[in-house]
Formats: C-alpha cells, structure tokens, sequence
C-alpha cells in the first residue's frame, strides 16, 4: 500500500483468485513430405480438408506422411505441421521478360536487389532479348595472368561466350576447377596433360546462360577456376574446350547440369532477387515448391489495356486513379489482378479464378481509405496464397514509386503469364527429417504434447524420441518399420515379430516419453483409389487425443473401450498371443484385429525399461499435465518473498487443482508440503522456493484373473474362500 503525504484516499486492489489453468493435452505435432505448402514453418491444421488445401494430396511418393497427418486428424482437430525441407524441389517461375530460368533461393539478405548495381558484365557474346553488353576483362601481373572476371547482370546467353586468355608463361599441370551453385553446372576439371602453357588457351562455354567467376593462377600456370552462376543457370549443357598448343594435348570436357527453378522456402525467406544473381525483371514465382505450381497462372491489367483484358468480367469497373494517388497529385495508378488454375489441378476446372486483387496501386506508398497498404506488390505477396510477385516490370521503371505528382507509366500489352519449372522433391533425408522435428525441440515456442514420428527409420525415431524426453511434457509416438528395406513388416510368423522387437533394440530408447506400437495398417486412399500401408503411430497419438475429449489424459487410451483404430482394411502384422506377449515384454504395444471385435490398441506401456509407475501411458500424461498445470501457476509467485503468506497461498492455489484431479479419478492420494521444513533459512538465503508434491497415481488394468471355483452341493462357501 503506498505511504500518503497528505489525507486523501488511495483505492488499492488486490487479486487472490488466481487458479491453477487449464493446459493443453491434445495438441499433435508431425513432420514430413507434401507437394505444397510452407517448408519448415510449422502450421497448425484443423482437419482433413484443411490438410489438403494447405499442403496438397498424398501420392505415390508421399502417402505415408499425408496419411499419418490425415490419420491423427480423424481423432483430433489440432496438428501442428511441418513441411520438411528437400533436396531438389522448386518453385514454378514466370518470365515476361529476360532470359532467366531460375535459381534456388534459400533465405534473405542475400543476391542483388532491384535496386543496388548489378554485378559486372564481362562477357563477349549477344544476349537474348534484355540482356546487358559485356566485355572480358584480364588481370595480368608480372606477366603471367592472375584472374579473369566472367559474369553479366541477370539475363541469359543465346550464343557462346568465350573467354581467350594469353599467357607467355611456363608451367605445367594446368587445371581448370569449375563449381557452380544449384541449377547449373555443378563441376567440371580439365587438365592439360602435364604441359606447360606458351600460346594461347581458349576456354569456351557454350550454349550457356549467365555465368560470373574468375581464374587464378599459381606459378605461371593456370591453377583453378571457380563459375558461380550470376542471374541464372545454364539452359543446356555448356561444352568446355581447352587448346594447349604447341605441345600439350587437347581437352575436351562436357559438364552435367543440376536442375533448373527456383526455390523459395517459405515468406520467413522470401526474396525478391535471386541468391548470387542479379535483380529479377518482371519476375512471378510460385508461392511455395512444387509442381501444382505448374497450374497457376496471373494476369494483369490498368487502365491501358483494360478494354481487351480476357478478365473485365470479374471486376466492376476498369482501374484508373486511386483516392490516395490523387491526394498527392499523382495519376494512373491502379491495376487489376488475378490468379488462376490453369490446368485444373486446384479445383478440377481449367482456367478457374482462385483470387482476385482490384483497384491495387502501382506507387509503393499507396494507401487505402482505412490506412492499410495498396501497393500492388505487397499486397500480393502479403495475401495471396499462390504466389511470390518478384520484382517490377522491365519496361515499367516508375512502378514501385511515391505517388506524389507521378503519372504512372502504362503497360505495353496487358500481363498475363504462365508460371512453370516447379519440381517436386519427396525425398527427405534423415538429416531433412531431424531437422524438421527440431523445431519442436523449442517447449516455448511450441505447445505441443503428441509428437507423431510417422515412418521414420531407428536412428530417427529415436531421435524424435528424445525431443520429448528433453521437452519432458510430450510424448513421441513411434512405429517399427524393416531395418533393411526401410519399409512395412509384414506377415503373422515370429520372423515379424522379432523384426519389430529388432527395431525397438536398435531405437536403444529406455525413457517413459516414448510410446511404440506394432506396425503399420492398410487403408484405403480416396485421393487415388488405392491401398496403401501407413504406420499406426498416429493413430496411437490420435487415441491419446480422443481419449483426453470423452475422459481425461490421466486414462489408458488402449483397450475395447477407447483403442478401436479407424480405417482399417487389414494390419501388416497381427500379433497372436505368443507374439503380443514377446512384444509387451520389450515394451511394444500391439495392435491386434479381433474378428468381430474390430482392430484395438492392446496395450499401454511406454518405452520405459525400469518398472515403475511410469511405464503406463496413462500414468507418464496424468503427471505431464499435473507438471505442466501446477508449472504454469508457479510462475507468478516468481519474485514474491518467500514467507508463510507466500507458501500458504501456493497451497491453497494447487491443493483444489489435485481434489479435481482426484475426483475426476486421476490420483488416488496426494500430498502438498510447502512449510518452513522444506524451505529453511538457507533455501530463502538462496532465493529459492520449494514445495513437495505427493502423488499416488491410479492404474490402469492390464491383466485379469478369473477364479472359478466348483463346489459340492453341500458346501458352505465361505469355508472354501467365497
């Protein structure tokens, strides 16, 4: 309260109703392989439908991971996704103008924007239609050449440049090294055969697009060349020649070229250039990798071009000057845009419109009537789902501009521009896959309690494994897949069943935060009307979840009761009794078909080796929910004094949360000891707060025993133990 200098009254509250909160039990998280979407940014998706038009359909390449998404979410509605990064995915791409056919962009900050000087140009051949004149340039010192600069400012070559390069030094082992970045050459070495140069060497590249690099050289012989690509890749295979007269040989060597597109992973790291090359002209790329990109295209009017616009129909009236424009004196600044399914392939219609952007401004500082920004640009790539806008139009130097006192520039022709290049890439890595769950590796930033392996091999669903363990408020649920194939187990012998238990040795997990099922289902896949066999793990997670909405996360998820798994056609393994008990010793639930009875989780054990409570499902989330509750409303005796008040206010905070729990038959028992015993003279010395919470969990039931006892007629029950 504070201290008064004069009479009056201060009105003071104070707030003693805090609660412990309700937490969060239900939340899935899953990484993996799609066709779409943003990669390695986590998204978090509601159900099946939303799944699809997020982050595209399954096919042949990505079934398991689509359906391991699809599956949790015919339990639950909350999956936090990740699209894994890949190796050799790209975006589709739209050049109205240059010669460009595409990078790999892989962050920001990097490459040359629209706006700095663009790299210099130093090639001797023509270029295609925008192209930029070069010229060769030598460095030559003590007589002997010391680089060579190639490189031009963005558009491609149609002729071959050639680089001659002079040197009246000896030398011998001449080799020429060439490493180029994604989507153009990736090596090439040419060796001279031992002899020195006196004439004259000619290096041709030809049929190639921009190249930039340069040659140094070591002991009066040509040591190395590094070409990195500066705008774009090579559109065909450049051939390189080298001469070394008079008594050398002759090298000839063709290079192999990585594949073209570009790749944009997602807006954290959108650019509007390409990395190592130069500003990008007119440039439309596809919002995220992939071949559905292929089906977009994007149009675009003013008031130019408006009256022979194909699109006219789909906009109330042409574009002409906005308010804001000419607020400020400025004319001609509104365009129309739209974005289409060319092909179909988004709604099954060619040519179906999928957004439109009206009456968006061409000036950079253009607003709209309710203060939010106008300019077409950002408006575009801050709304639209299908697409990146690059950068300004070649011929258009004042879009992009203030608005004030400017009469925008009119189109040419109107825009319309098919994006293609996109590549699908639904290889990932163990590496990429690592590296995808590692996001969730982040408790605070990620509340997640069900992480979903999916198929992952040994070494990776350990992995994630431990990501839960070192989280210690989640649980990983995992599934055996064939150690040597990498793919389903299949069949009823005890050569499958030692084969999942081989798997569960390899994982060398001994933790409670772990759970492993028996192996994959077969399922039917609507999308294209097939079967296919995914691994069970998210089914297991999504019982974990239905189970927390019809009871309490504190209850088993196994049994007839609350374990019947969905869309089951038929289970790769389904264990006997001889089989389950060789699984449930190593710690393995199976998953058993029962005729009549459906397909059921018929177990419930963690990955736990050490007998304890915590080698039950049930009993490892009744105390990640209890911890991460009673956690939560810890924080805010953070900074109080540690003093009776304080402590009798803890209790008298988690005590009512623990009856709760119990009554909802949680626990059996519990404790609460926060007192001047645990929290001595020198724990407050320490700036410490403790308090001791005693739980006595209650368990599930796994085995039953049935006595049946038959008895004379004469007997008397209650001599024979009844």
């Amino acid at each position: 309260m504070p201290f008064q200098l004069s009479p009056g009254v201060a009105v003071v509250e104070k707030d003693f109703s805090s609660i412990v909160p309700a937490v969060s039990s239900s939340v899935g998280a899953f990484a993996g392989s799609f066709s779409w979407g943003p990669v390695m940014q986590p998204v978090t998706v509601s159900s099946e439908n939303v799944l699809v038009k997020q982050f595209g359909g399954p096919n042949d390449s990505n079934f398991q991971s689509f359906f391991s998404a699809a599956n949790f979410l015919s339990y639950a509605n909350n999956l936090l996704l990740v699209r894994a990064d890949s190796t050799l995915s790209k975006n589709a791409v739209a050049v109205p103008t240059g010669g460009l056919s595409g990078l790999v962009i892989t962050n920001a900050g990097t490459g040359y924007s629209s706006t700095s000087a663009a790299p210099s140009v130093t090639v001797s051949a023509p270029q295609i239609t925008g192209g930029v004149q070069a010229v060769v340039s030598v460095t030559l010192t003590g007589g002997a050449i010391t680089a060579v600069a190639i490189s031009n400012g963005g558009s491609g070559y149609v002729t071959a440049p050639t680089v001659s390069i002079v040197s009246s030094g000896g030398g011998s082992g001449a080799t020429f090294t060439v490493g180029l970045t994604a989507g153009a050459v990736t090596s090439v070495t040419v060796d001279n055969g031992g002899s020195g140069y006196k004439g004259t060497v000619t290096a041709s590249f030809t049929t190639g697009n921009a190249i930039a690099g340069a040659v140094t050289v070591a002991s009066s012989s040509i040591a190395t060349a590094t070409i990195v690509t500066a705008g774009s890749g090579y559109s065909s295979v450049p051939t390189v020649t080298v001469a070394n007269p008079p008594s050398g040989t002759l090298a000839v060597l063709t290079p192999t070229l990585a594949s073209a597109g570009v790749k944009i992973k997602n807006s954290e790291n959108y650019l509007d250039t390409y990395a190592n090359g130069a500003g990008v002209v007119g440039e439309f790329a596809a919002k995220y990798p992939g071949t559905q990109g292929n089906s977009i295209s994007v149009a675009y009017c003013d008031s130019s071009t408006w009256s022979t616009w194909e699109y006219k129909a789909e906009f109330d009236s042409a574009p002409s000057t906005s308010t804001y424009a000419a607020s400020v004196g400025g004319t001609n600044d509104e365009i129309h845009l739209v974005i289409t399914d060319r092909t179909g392939v988004w709604t099954g219609t060619p040519g179906t419109v999928l957004e439109k952007f009206p009456f968006v401004s061409k000036a950079s500082d253009a607003k709209k009537p309710d203060g939010t920004g106008n300019h077409y640009r950002n408006v575009v790539n801050t709304l639209s789902s299908y697409v990146w806008w690059m950068d300004y139009p070649q011929t258009n130097t004042d879009w992009g501009t203030t608005a004030v006192s400017k009469a925008f520039s009119n189109m040419i022709s109107t825009g319309d521009y098919d994006l293609s290049g996109g590549v699908d890439d639904f290889t990932m890595t163990d590496g990429q896959q690592q590296s995808a769950y590692q996001l969730f590796a982040n408790a605070e930033l990620y509340d997640v309690s069900l992480l979903i392996a999916g198929k992952a091999s040994s070494t990776n669903a350990a992995y994630i494994a431990d990501i839960a363990q070192s989280r210690a408020d989640c649980v990983a649920f995992v599934s055996p897949v064939n150690a040597v194939t990498g793919e389903v187990i299949i069949g009823n012998t005890s050569t499958e069943t030692a084969a999942i238990i081989a798997f569960r040795n390899a994982m060398n997990t001994i933790h409670s935060y772990a759970v492993m099922d028996s192996g994959f289902k077969y399922q039917y896949d609507r999308y294209n009307d097939k079967y296919r066999y995914v691994t069970l793990n998210a089914d297991t997670a999504g019982l974990c979840a239905r189970t927390d909405y019809t009871n309490d996360p504190w209850w088993s998820p196994g049994g007839y009761n609350r374990g019947q798994i969905k869309n089951v056609v038929r289970l790769a393994h389904n264990p006997d009794k001889t089989s389950r008990d060789l699984l449930y010793k190593a710690g393995i639930n199976p998953v058993v078909s029962f005729p009549g009875q459906g397909v059921v989780l018929y177990g419930d054990k963690t990955m736990q080796t050490k007998p304890s409570a915590f080698d039950r499902i049930n009993v490892r989330r009744l105390f990640i929910v209890v911890e991460k509750a009673i956690a939560t409303a810890a924080k805010f005796q953070l900074f109080e004094f540690n003093d009776s008040f304080t402590r009798a206010q803890f209790k008298n905070l988690v005590e009512p949360f623990l009856r709760d729990v119990q009554g909802r038959r949680g626990i059996v028992d519990f404790r609460v000891k926060c007192d001047d015993t645990n929290n001595t003279g020198e724990v407050i010395d320490r700036n410490e707060f403790i308090a001791d919470i005693f739980i006595k969990p209650n368990r599930s039931i796994n085995y039953i025993t049935l006595n049946f006892v038959a008895a004379r007629s004469s007997a008397n029950f209650t001599e024979i133990g009844g």
